[in-house]
């Protein structure tokens, strides 16, 4: 007889909320444990299966440490201000608030419909004044301390909107929202210091246990680099006898060493020079131009390798080189952004190949002056020794970076220096649904901070969202607002009326999990004390830059005033692979692959898809949609629900089967906490197999069975518990099985992987892996499923522990 899913997952989810079996205490003996996942968007397309993977994988960890006897904190909430929710509103003509509440109850009937064992109770939402008060709050802490601050940079500005994008509004150089050509436009932003913060955040990464590369991404994004600052003197006028000098040019560069080959200078189009330089320049209109064509590109454009280099040099106006004392042209050009160093480079050709392409095509000097490779075919950017360069002659290239930094210093021509990539945080978005910015600004004092004792600031009503002052938010037209008394010396002042960025409710949110209905304090000291820090935080690689950069930041700071225990907010920081169509495309509704969870679960059950979401392949890698999988797992789950047919109370494992039960605890125990799911997953198939091998089954060996699939397949197997191994315990309620490691024989085979006779890998599986289980492995594991999918499977060869090689028929071409 088949499982009933359907019918059995309705019964456990309702029993599970009626009492609450999941609720975290904060006044518990137990050691604790704080699971995290990023809480979602609620869009209203409602979940798509990346987000079921990476929650069931907490869920599956959540679950086991509950059975380890753990005081579990595994919470929910919505990170819900965001543009999609306004330009919905623009569109549609519904308010933001009643989107998102309709679609927050969407995600909520999904998730509950999934089984995961999250904690209702501590349930919060970045759109509820209870929550966004202490966003609000947050940010005067900053303010207070000198951390946010107001200063002029560019943005994005749609030409027909006229209202500042943020960078993920912005698809190729067009305003996502009505496809006109989108500028840079200086505005007045608000901004955080995190640079202030950027060396901590680099060194204070030796603390936490987090994936190599999600440390490197971190590491690269922050971008510390060592070298030096040299002035360059500037000069103009068209004659050497008339030149004036115009004080120096500054530059950054990490390779002093290189300074004897720079042989031009350039600038990037938004430098502060060319405007001190206008009359100048004599060329100045055909400078002006190019300046302007410069806002079109994105910054990812602009430093794009692949594409032509271009420029305008400054007619007029020249450089000293301060080693070599030679006149050098200034040029403007595209790939060199404002954002890094000091917007203005010293161009080596001979050594940096962006700077040998500029070059060759404008016939500009190359001087070789590291001795290495061929520079009349590239840039040489390998080591040796200085040539060309005068008293550095002969040195090695770190001798001549140490000794032209002292040489520059003794000059007062420049002086060593740390740089960053990483810039201060743009803190303003000219948007309705977001944070109120809680400051008001008058002509006496300044900048005002509200008082704490009027937060929240609540988002005032508007009756629509389409701002008709250029370059502001809709709040800018509601005067009867904007108009206020300040703060300080009761004279008139405006609110600010930019609101925060998405980014804001969600670099905190995990402490207010902890103490969600506190409205004294954003979370008390004595819960923080307790839960802190997250003991595991899984998440998107894409989000393992900013939003985790941001929320380290904030919590530093929070750190240092007091607030929070501990300096790192996530002791563990694990991410998941994008689940791709089954044409292995990133799923998209112009592709046509987008997959429902709804769809997955009403057919095969919510068991069956958490199952299949484990097994798809390695939980840290990208893996391909693939419903014959789905398939397959309802198979191997209907037949774990056959097993209690067999149960036998009357006798007890014999040796083999004690050996088999024992090395199936250690083998899956091991590979949940090194997220290996879907080897782990394949370990509970091959004892399933092995149960359904016997006459009889020994109920300890259907006990071990439910245990271990609990946290992958919850509903199933707290039916089976119920029904054939205990009525009075719950299965939620049980402790994780251990194991006799005296029972065990540690053995493992390396079994190369072919398709149709030629090798595509290995993979490392427990001695005597059935064919059937092996193959389910290799076929669900992208990096061999991609030859088989779509395919006539002919003929399985299987050679025990050595091979598997899988003959198939390209159906499209007979």
């Amino acid at each position: 007889m088949a499982c009933p899913f359907k019918e059995i997952e309705s019964k456990w989810q309702n029993i599970w909320l009626e009492k609450k079996t999941f609720r975290a205490s904060s006044n518990s003996s137990k050691p604790k444990f704080y699971a995290l996942i990023e809480f979602p968007y609620p869009s209203a397309e409602g979940l798509h299966v990346g987000h079921p993977r990476s929650f069931t994988a907490m869920d599956i960890i959540a679950r086991k440490r509950r059975m380890e006897g753990y005081n579990v904190l595994f919470p929910i909430g919505w990170d819900a201000f965001g543009l999609p929710a306004e330009n919905f509103a623009m569109k549609h003509g519904v308010h933001p608030r009643e989107s998102t509440k309709k679609n927050i109850a969407n995600f909520t009937r999904q998730l509950k419909m999934l089984g995961f064992s999250f904690d209702w109770d501590r349930e919060i939402n970045t759109t509820d004044p209870g929550y966004y008060k202490w966003t609000q709050w947050i940010f005067l802490r900053l303010f207070k301390k000198g951390l946010a601050y107001k200063a002029d940079i560019p943005i994005n500005w749609c030409t027909s909107c006229k209202v500042g994008l943020a960078n993920e509004e912005v698809v190729e150089g067009s305003c996502e929202r009505c496809g006109s050509p989108v500028i840079k436009r200086n505005k007045n932003q608000w901004m955080l210091r995190i640079t202030e913060y950027a060396d901590r955040l680099i060194s204070d990464l030796k603390d936490v246990d987090y994936l190599e590369k999600i440390k490197t991404q971190q590491i690269n994004w922050i971008g510390k680099s060592y070298g030096a600052e040299i002035d360059f003197p500037v000069n103009t006028g068209a004659q050497i006898g008339k030149r004036r000098s115009l004080g120096c040019l500054k530059v950054f560069t990490t390779r002093p060493d290189t300074l004897f080959g720079a042989t031009y200078m350039v600038v990037s189009p938004e430098h502060p020079l060319l405007e001190e330089l206008v009359g100048s320049i004599s060329n100045s209109e055909e400078v002006a131009d190019y300046r302007v064509k410069a806002t079109y590109k994105s910054d990812l454009e602009r430093t794009d390798l692949a594409k032509e280099k271009t420029g305008v040099v400054l007619q007029g106006v020249s450089a000293i080189n301060p080693a070599t004392g030679e006149e050098i042209p200034v040029w403007v050009s595209d790939y060199v952004l404002m954002g890094y160093g000091t917007g203005a480079i010293m161009a080596v050709p001979a050594h940096d190949g962006r700077d040998y392409e500029f070059a060759k095509r404008f016939q500009l000097p190359i001087r070789q002056v590291i001795s290495g490779g061929d520079i009349s075919v590239d840039a040489y950017e390998g080591d040796g020794q200085l040539i060309n360069s005068g008293f550095l002659d002969g040195l090695s290239v770190q001798e001549a970076k140490e000794k032209i930094v002292e040489w520059l210093t003794a000059g007062k021509v420049g002086s060593s220096k740390i740089n960053y990539k990483l810039r201060d945080w743009v803190f303003s978005r000219q948007r309705y649904w977001g944070e109120v910015i809680p400051m008001v600004q008058c002509e006496k004092c300044g900048w005002v901070p509200v008082p704490e004792n009027e937060l929240p600031v609540l988002l005032p009503e508007v009756r629509s969202f389409i701002s008709l002052v250029e370059g502001k938010s809709v709040l800018e037209g509601l005067t009867d607002w904007v108009n206020t008394v300040c703060p300080k010396c009761g004279g008139f002042a405006k609110r600010e009326t930019d609101t925060m960025p998405q980014w804001a409710g969600s670099s905190w949110y995990f402490l207010r999990y902890i103490d969600p209905v506190n409205n004294r304090e954003f979370a008390s000291g004595q819960n923080l004390d307790y839960w802190l820090p997250v003991d595991w935080y899984n998440g998107g690689m894409e989000h393992t830059t900013l939003h985790l950069l941001y929320s380290r930041f904030w919590h530093k700071f929070l750190y240092d005033e007091g607030l929070v225990p501990c300096k790192e907010p996530y002791k563990k920081r694990t991410s998941h692979g994008m689940i791709l169509g089954s044409d292995g495309e990133k799923m998209s509704k112009s592709r046509g692959n987008v997959v429902n969870p709804d769809d997955i679960a009403n057919e095969f059950g919510s068991d069956v898809f958490r199952v299949y979401l484990m097994f798809i392949g390695a939980f840290d890698l990208a893996v391909m949609w693939n419903t014959e999988g789905l398939i397959g797992i309802s198979r191997f789950l209907n037949r774990v629900w056959s097993t209690r047919e067999r149960i036998d109370d009357s006798i007890s494992p014999d040796g083999n089967s004690l050996r088999l039960m024992h090395a199936t605890i250690k083998n899956v125990s091991e590979r949940i906490e090194k997220m290996r799911f879907n080897t782990a997953v394949s370990e509970i198939m091959s004892y399933t197999n092995e149960l359904l091998g016997m006459a009889s089954i020994p109920k300890k060996m259907v006990e071990v069975l439910c245990l271990l699939l609990y946290p992958f397949a919850p509903h199933l197997t707290s039916e089976i518990w119920e029904k054939s191994v205990s009525k009075d315990d719950c299965l939620s309620d049980q402790k994780w099985p251990s194991y006799d490691s005296k029972l065990i024989v540690e053995e493992t085979v390396t079994i190369a992987v072919q398709v149709n006779g030629k090798l595509r890998g290995t993979v490392e599986v427990e001695k005597g892996m059935s064919q059937d289980s092996l193959f389910e492995l290799v076929r669900n594991d992208v990096k061999f499923g991609k030859y088989i999918h779509g395919n006539e499977i002919k003929k399985i060869i299987h050679v025990p522990d050595k091979l598997l090689n899988v003959v198939v028929v390209n159906t499209a071409k007979s």
